[in-house]
């Protein structure tokens, strides 16, 4: 492997230079698989948030309207308004909503990293500054699932 004077690495005629595109390769890889995952939950939270909400708002519309109707209307609107409060103390529970959000914000964090990734494959030379910045990206991907649009060089926010 072959180093100039700015820090590029040339691949050398035994192929040891090969090893930091390899790493930015697998980074690639791992980026294009967390962001196909990012997407498909993203997508299921999207459904449990309209499958929870969607019963609540007309359980409860029906109730309050079986309630009004007349007073023999008690006990069915009821039993409706307690399956109303099930659907939303559900929906609190899984904070569907919030977990869409998050999982799209690292969906675009991961596209991020594999598109960054690529532009560096595509380059005739690599150093380790650039693997250096793909791994800053990378940890910025992996704190959007708890944080708001994190970017490189910030302090990751860790679950507690």
């Amino acid at each position: 492997m072959a180093s100039s004077v700015d820090g590029t690495i040339t691949p050398a005629p035994d192929g040891t230079g090969s090893r930091l595109r390899a790493e930015i390769q697998g980074l690639r890889e791992e980026a294009t698989r967390q962001k196909n995952l990012a997407h498909r939950r993203a997508e299921f939270w999207a459904r449990a948030d309209v499958a929870l909400g969607f019963p609540a708002a007309l359980l409860a519309g029906v109730a309050g309207a079986t309630g009004l109707a007349t007073a023999d209307a008690r006990i069915p609107a009821a039993l409706l308004a307690l399956a109303s409060a099930g659907f939303a103390a559900g929906a609190g529970f899984l904070r569907s909503a919030s977990r869409c959000r998050a999982n799209k914000r690292a969906r675009h964090a991961w596209a991020d990293v594999e598109g960054r990734a690529a532009v560096k494959l595509a380059q005739s030379h690599t150093t380790p500054a650039d693997l250096a910045e793909l791994l800053q990206h990378r940890l910025a991907a992996l704190s959007a699932y708890y944080g708001e649009d994190p970017q490189p060089g910030q302090p990751s926010v860790t679950a507690g």
